[in-house]
């Protein structure tokens, strides 16, 4: 088993390191070791998962395409110029926002620049509200009901009758309770930017970019806007869906009365939605499939296929072996199933990926389903090592070289930040489903 292993971490770190879909195809090559070398039968891949992932990129592709995302950046840009003092506390919210709407933290992207730029102008020391609002798009990722990551977590419970409003119920008041803590923190990190010694030493070489940032105009506002309202309205419905099953539909098979399940619904509502975007703005649908978020959201796709399927396979073989090594810590304190989350977390540089990894364990040890909701916000640990896109970018972004990786590496601007929003949102889940039990 721990050979085993060793060729399933060698697959991920490598993985990691190329980057891309690299995560995704190194997993195929363990995957590949685990049942040609070791013999392991391998495990069904998570097609319903992807397929749906599959669905909302598509339509979230279809919204960036026709415009529906710069509107919102420029929205975003509007509300941080009209309130520049308080930017530490509202750029987290509105890369929350973005992410809860969009289900991917790719988003970020197109309003870290605008943070960036506001916080200098305002000589508010730009790590504050950057640090911040990058944790903020990935805490968003265990809230957004149309997230990957979400979506695995839905499709893996429903075993439990746990629907979508449960966790949704928990994940978003405490991954936004945790942001905004960690938001009141960043309000004293570092000193003011004007008595920074990197900022001084950039402005006294003149190596301080004083260019100001423009975004561009959106070309056609009305087609922006219908675009997000029908990408919003499908997100409204499965939320719906989701939390009543009621409203679900139902059909008659040999007899017996099936209730259609959430992963047909999420594939159906978000590839109407996409459907829709392109009919009513008339926007090109390879324009759709070349954009940022559609081309980020297929890298997420072919991680969970090899990864997650080489991990299921995993686990699978050694069921046995895991169980009897672990099942009676975790039977006794299950919050430290937490701690593998997050690790695991770190190392795949995906919730979805780690969900699919790692909670068919938790489950077959016998932790409780709201446990693992509780549990959920833990899988946004990949800020711990700083080289992850959003990371990289929001550090390129700040001109005033506030925003860094420090000297010891794991020191950086989002630490801190990170663990706390972290530990918040997962300490406040333990605490809420005491009040569900």
């Amino acid at each position: 088993m721990f050979i085993q292993l060793a060729f399933v971490l060698t697959a991920i770190i490598l993985g990691a390191r190329l980057g891309g879909i690299g995560l995704g195809i190194l997993g195929g090559l363990g995957l590949a070791v685990l049942t040609f070398g070791f013999g392991l039968a391998p495990t069904s891949p998570p097609i319903d998962v992807m397929l749906m992932i599959v669905a909302v990129i598509a339509a979230a592709g279809c919204m960036q395409a026709a415009g529906g995302l710069d509107l919102m950046v420029k929205l975003a840009e509007k509300l941080l110029r009209k309130n520049p003092a308080q930017i530490t506390i509202l750029s987290p919210i509105v890369t929350y926002l973005f992410t809860f709407i969009a289900g991917t933290g790719h988003v970020a992207y197109s309003v870290l620049p605008v943070i960036a730029e506001v916080a200098t102008e305002t000589k508010i020391r730009p790590e504050r509200p950057l640090g911040i609002a990058v944790i903020a798009s990935q805490q968003a990722i265990t809230a957004s009901p149309i997230s990957a990551a979400t979506v695995a977590l839905l499709s893996m419970l429903s075993g439990f009758d746990i629907s979508l409003f449960d966790i949704l119920k928990i994940t978003v008041p405490c991954t936004l309770a945790g942001i905004l803590i960690g938001a009141f923190f960043s309000l004293r990190v570092g000193k003011e930017l004007m008595d920074d010694p990197e900022f001084k030493r950039r402005v006294s070489l003149g190596e301080f970019d004083e260019r100001k940032l423009e975004l561009t105009d959106v070309k056609n506002r009305t087609k922006a806007a219908i675009s997000v309202g029908i990408f919003i309205f499908s997100t409204l419905c499965i939320v719906l869906f989701g939390s009543f099953e009621s409203l679900r539909p139902t059909f008659t098979t040999n007899g017996e009365s099936i209730t259609l399940g959430m992963s047909a619904i999420i594939e159906i509502c978000m590839l109407s939605a996409a459907a829709l975007i392109l009919l009513t703005t008339k926007t090109d649908g390879i324009k759709a499939a070349q954009g940022s978020v559609f081309m980020a959201g297929m890298q997420a796709v072919v991680a969970i296929f090899g990864i997650a399927w080489m991990g299921d396979t995993f686990i699978a073989g050694n069921m046995a072996e895991l169980r009897g090594a672990i099942e009676g810590v975790v039977t006794q304190m299950p919050w430290l199933f937490g701690f593998a989350l997050f690790i695991m977390s770190i190392l795949l540089y995906s919730q979805a990926a780690t969900i699919r990894a790692l909670l068919p364990l938790g489950i077959a040890l016998g932790i409780s389903p709201y446990m693992l909701i509780a549990l959920f916000p833990a899988v946004n640990g990949y800020f711990f090592v700083p080289n992850y896109p959003t990371v990289v970018a929001a550090i390129n972004f700040d001109r005033t070289g506030t925003t860094r990786i420090g000297k010891y590496v794991l020191n950086h601007s989002f630490m801190m930040p990170g663990l706390i929003a972290t530990g918040v949102a997962v300490g406040l889940g333990l605490l809420m489903i005491q009040l569900f039990n």
